[in-house]
């Protein structure tokens, strides 16, 4: 979700005005993946190289998600969503980690859409984990499939993104979902991230079905 900073810039807004616009601009984004009755959406909310920035940015986010537990967690239960965190929980100052920990207990049964908050989310840590996890486990190498390593990231019971939508036109996969990425098609948009709404998904979508995706083959036909 690129861009919030340089859409404040443009306006002669802090950057944290950005990040507000952003944050409300999920909720507009949620309610058009529903309609467009997609099942699992992902959004890369804080990564792990996000703590490098400035200390009161830094504090001002993590003001903006516990703003969001707080209010708009009862709409995205009333609407269907299931809530379920990718990354490190445990180095989120505790009273989000309380608040996200009910939240995902509040939404678990939820079926409408699965939507994945990746917060202080890394591709890299996210595999660190995993193996980590297997050691843990006593799992012998020559027993590992990639099969089973998927069982083991933060989306183990969850389908691999078809769709990747990088807005603000950033060129680079920022270590998001590295594993899972692998055949994924991607979409860069110049638009930036709180003016990316249901005509840019119905857009980026368009153009994902008229993609030819052959996994690394070739189709017989």
């Amino acid at each position: 979700m690129d861009g919030n900073g340089r859409w404040a810039k443009a306006r002669n807004l802090p950057r944290l005005a950005g990040h507000k616009a952003g944050t409300e601009n999920v909720r507009r984004i949620l309610k058009a993946c529903v309609k467009q009755n997609i099942k699992v959406l992902t959004t890369y909310a804080f990564s792990t190289e996000n703590w490098r920035r400035p200390e009161d940015e830094v504090g001002g986010l993590m003001r903006l998600f516990d703003s969001v537990l707080d209010h708009e967690l009862a709409e995205i239960h009333k609407n269907g969503v299931q809530l379920r965190h990718l990354g490190r929980l445990d180095r989120l100052p505790s009273h989000i980690q309380k608040k996200m920990e009910a939240a995902l207990k509040l939404t678990e049964n939820n079926d409408r859409l699965i939507w994945n908050v990746a917060l202080d989310y890394g591709g890299r840590a996210e595999i660190v984990d995993a193996m980590k996890e297997m050691m843990a486990d006593g799992i012998d190498p020559q027993h590992i499939t990639e099969e089973m390593v998927g069982r083991y990231l933060y989306t183990r019971d969850l389908p691999d993104p078809d769709l990747i939508i990088r807005t603000s036109g950033e060129y680079r996969t920022s270590n998001f979902l590295l594993w899972q990425s692998a055949y994924a098609e991607y979409y860069i948009t110049d638009t930036f991230w709180p003016d990316f709404d249901e005509t840019e998904l119905k857009r980026a979508l368009d153009q994902f079905q008229r993609r030819d995706r052959r996994y690394g083959g070739l189709k017989t036909h």
